[in-house]
């Protein structure tokens, strides 16, 4: 029995899973008709996954979007095909670094970086993932990018093994950052361990593992469920009228005063409308309504 069921579930991802059977897992233990994540998780990366069930859906791609935390495990002086352990060892070089090295490299990938995916990624060319081409023995061509290093912080430093918090902009990758790393300090690294702690100001203490969600009766795995609005937590509350509610609910304009951008729309009631757009001109405009049901 599918049911139509809307909010945000917080889930621990567990190591060895992919995030789409962690979805599929959740949507199962819910029963829910509709579900979707807001960015995958490699397989061996844990931590944080927000699930959207129903009408969070159509604002999971403003997570997408969002600003990430991670704690990474870095090992120097071994380099993989994959850039972390999944991959077969292509090097192996001594690690004479000392720590004043190592914090002196990570001070050069703190702020705009530019980064070159891996081709073990999911990243689409000509329609087909990387990885694709990757396996077949095909070497592609990729264009770096441009991405935001905020916080690039040393916790442990036990060489060859380090241990880093990393706060990023969206579409950095952390394996490519420790290859990175590796090739600043002379000996090459791999990415030996990965656990997100944070995007868009969601939290990992908030997350509850697959196992305990288990564990909870129907009635206890729905109270977890946070409301959709905290999807847009961070965008400006706007509250209308009744007639006006109604209006733009339908898909329709209203007028309103107020400062231009997008807005989160509650009614009178104090229910979520959904995400509506200021205009300069005094026009607020529906961009994703919730639907009624």
């Amino acid at each position: 029995m599918k049911r139509k069921i809307d909010g945000v579930l917080l889930l621990d991802k567990p190591y060895g899973w992919s995030s789409n059977k962690v979805l599929m897992k959740a949507r199962w233990l819910l029963q829910a008709q509709k579900a979707g994540h807001t960015g995958v998780l490699d397989p061996l990366a844990t931590g944080l996954l927000p699930i959207c069930l129903g009408e969070a859906t159509k604002y999971a791609q403003r997570w997408l979007d969002a600003d990430k935390g991670y704690l990474a495990t870095i090992h120097l002086g071994i380099t993989t095909t994959t850039g972390d352990l999944e991959g077969e060892r292509v090097t192996e070089l001594p690690v004479t670094c000392t720590e004043a090295d190592v914090l002196a490299a990570l001070d050069r990938f703190k702020g705009q970086i530019s980064q070159v995916p891996p081709m073990y990624s999911a990243l689409k060319h000509q329609g087909k993932p990387l990885y694709e081409y990757a396996r077949a023995g095909q070497e592609i061509e990729i264009q770096a990018r441009t991405v935001t290093i905020y916080e690039l912080q040393l916790l442990s430093c036990q060489l060859p093994v380090l241990e880093v918090r990393v706060r990023c902009s969206k579409g950095t990758y952390i394996r490519t950052l420790a290859e990175d790393i590796g090739k600043a300090l002379g000996c090459g690294a791999h990415l030996a361990g990965l656990r997100r702690t944070g995007t868009g100001g969601f939290e990992i203490a908030s997350a509850i593992t697959l196992e305990a969600l288990e564990a909870m009766n129907m009635e206890a795995r729905e109270a977890l469920l946070l409301p959709v609005d905290h999807l847009l937590g961070d965008l400006p509350m706007l509250t209308l009228p009744e007639a006006e509610s109604v209006r733009l609910s339908h898909g329709q304009a209203v007028r309103h005063n107020g400062q231009p951008g997008q807005q989160r729309v509650y009614g009178p009631d104090g229910r979520f409308l959904g995400l509506g757009e200021l205009r300069d001109d005094g026009v607020l405009y529906p961009a994703r309504m919730m639907g009624n049901h």
